[in-house]
């Protein structure tokens, strides 16, 4: 089979390991990429830069290249490198999962945050807040499990020889509504200082964002984002419908679980470390989507688009109504409010 001469026009060949290696990367996702990285360099230079010490840009990249005086590097590299740079991490998790969920459900609202593994993550974690569990990796632990199970039971109660997508949706969006409920009733049974820390946390908030964090999330992010990576090539297949995707040789049921639960683990680390935040696994993979103009859903442009998002969200949070710091989620619930119902109304439309 033969390549029409402008899919040729619009690819990169680039080769590895000698040649033995070889890859195409199509110029608009590559140049659309560069663009995405560009912005979220210069949100996270300005976020190192602004707050109450105000910083030359100068000063912080000498400070980033090693030099910088003791208090500008204190500053810099301890106070607040660590919440900007855990929001492009976790604002690119939250892109790989909607980006994940949105291909296998073939439906712009195949979220985690719609289809209910959000709050799973959140019992988890709540979970493990109320039995007094404090430390930062119980408390992932709990996210993480809580979600894994919560996507079982939606996996298990939507399996019909396949996933459809669109009942995996409807089933999420119940089973969504069943866990939100039993987390309101765990909440009400806790003491009070359980339950304000508990909805403190649920706001979605990057302050206590720490080195030690960001240095155990990118152990644990990295090869997840890895993983997923590997697999983009059968997941764009699997767009294609299953049956073509089998008959080009994906063992597709075997992909679509391991990119569920790799999807799932992305979005409760980010429930982990900064509590419930909306929108952006939602919207990420579709900005990417209309900024790129290319078929189907890049996962790499998807966690680049989220990156951006979430960390042009809590510059936002933390510097339009100073000295008040909002946190995170509210900024981004109430953008994702808005576009939720536009999107909503744009589908009906189609429909």
């Amino acid at each position: 089979m033969s390549l029409h001469p402008s899919f040729v026009r619009r690819r990169i060949p680039l080769r590895a390991f000698g040649g033995r290696v070889g890859f195409l990367i199509d110029k608009r996702l590559l140049f659309a990429g560069g663009i995405l990285l560009a912005i979220a360099l210069a949100i996270l230079t300005a976020a190192l830069a602004s707050g109450q010490m105000r910083l030359p840009v100068a000063d912080v990249l000498g400070v980033l290249t090693g030099g910088g005086e003791r208090r500008t590097r204190l500053v810099v590299l301890d106070w607040r490198l660590p919440r900007a740079a855990g929001a492009v991490v976790l604002g690119a998790l939250l892109g790989l999962g909607g980006a994940v969920f949105q291909s296998i459900t073939r439906n712009p609202l195949g979220s985690p945050d719609v289809v209910g593994f959000d709050a799973g993550a959140y019992t988890g974690a709540i979970l493990v807040i109320t039995f007094g569990a404090g430390s930062w990796l119980m408390l992932a632990g709990g996210a993480i499990a809580g979600g894994l199970l919560t996507a079982l039971v939606v996996y298990l109660l939507t399996w019909q020889k396949g996933i459809q997508g669109f009942q995996l949706i409807v089933i999420g969006i119940g089973v969504s509504a069943m866990l939100t409920a039993a987390n309101h009733w765990i909440l009400l049974k806790s003491t009070l200082s359980t339950a304000m820390a508990a909805n403190t946390w649920g706001m979605g908030s990057l302050a206590k964002m720490n080195g030690e964090q960001l240095s155990l999330l990118l152990w644990l992010a990295i090869p997840v984002a890895i993983l997923s990576l590997m697999l983009a090539k059968p997941l764009r297949l699997m767009e294609m419908g299953d049956s073509r995707a089998k008959a080009l040789g994906v063992r597709v049921e075997k992909v679509r679980l391991v990119l569920m639960v790799l999807a799932v683990v992305a979005t409760a680390l980010v429930t982990a470390v900064a509590g419930p935040i909306p929108f952006i696994a939602l919207a990420a993979p579709q900005i990417a989507h209309v900024f790129s103009r290319t078929a189907g859903t890049s996962i790499a442009l998807s966690m680049a688009t989220g990156a951006v998002l979430l960390s042009a969200a809590d510059f936002i949070a933390q510097h339009a109504f100073a000295p008040l710091q909002l946190p995170v989620g509210v900024v981004t619930l109430c953008i994702g409010g808005a576009y939720f119902i536009w999107l909503i109304v744009k589908e009906a439309r189609r429909a």
